[in-house]
């Protein structure tokens, strides 16, 4: 009868000390604040063969050489997303030289979100980065996107290094904080990025499977 009991609490000790580490996993996975699928510091969901506006497939490999990745997730019928067409196209300017690519991608299932009126949409508004499709939204719900816009920075070594905002008012004039100008200049000069998440702000994107 002892050893039945010695046993049983041995097995019980086991299934805390088991409950406790997925307790541990499960508040590892989910420590951001605004995201429930990714956390800063963790190597960012890769993609590949993503037709883009130009009629290529395209892929996060081929930045390879980048010194930075951001990626913006937006679409042409979110009038937030548009209020930031001008401040990304500011961004790209000033910050492509500086080694840093730009790459947007659309996952909306909205009408006017497929590949033919991006294209136009691009034109329009002048795109100087590549804009790409996913039809699928597996990319978005790789890294937990919920808005347009919704910016990730991702490191030399592909670890998102920012997620959030673009900056802290839709309106340019009534800006104080600019979140992505911010991250991208510290990192770009080997500095820790001091506010590393934000909460993104703009027009909800609607999942198939109801993320």
């Amino acid at each position: 009868m002892m050893n039945v009991d010695l046993h049983l609490g041995r097995w019980t000790i086991g299934v805390i000390v088991c409950l406790l580490v997925a307790s541990a996993d499960v508040r590892q996975v989910s420590a951001a604040k605004f995201n429930r699928v990714v956390d800063i510091g963790q190597q960012a969901p890769v993609w590949k063969d993503l037709p883009g506006i130009d009629g290529k497939q395209h892929g996060l490999a081929e930045h390879k050489s980048a010194k930075l990745v951001v990626i913006l997730f937006i679409r042409n019928n979110c009038p937030i997303a548009q209020a930031y067409e001008e401040r990304v196209r500011a961004f790209v300017e000033k910050y492509t030289p500086q080694g840093v690519a730009v790459v947007a991608i659309n996952v909306s299932t909205e009408q006017g979100e497929g590949l033919e009126q991006m294209q136009t949409r691009a034109t329009e508004r002048k795109f100087a980065f590549p804009y790409l499709r996913d039809e699928s939204q597996k990319i978005g719900q790789a890294y937990g996107a919920t808005n347009t816009p919704h910016v990730f920075v991702l490191d030399q070594q592909r670890r998102i290094a920012y997620m959030g905002a673009i900056d802290d008012n839709n309106k340019p004039k009534l800006v104080e904080q600019h979140f992505l100008v911010e991250a991208v200049t510290a990192l770009l000069a080997g500095k820790p990025v001091d506010n590393p998440e934000t909460l993104q702000r703009g027009c909800h994107i609607g999942y198939k499977e109801g993320r």
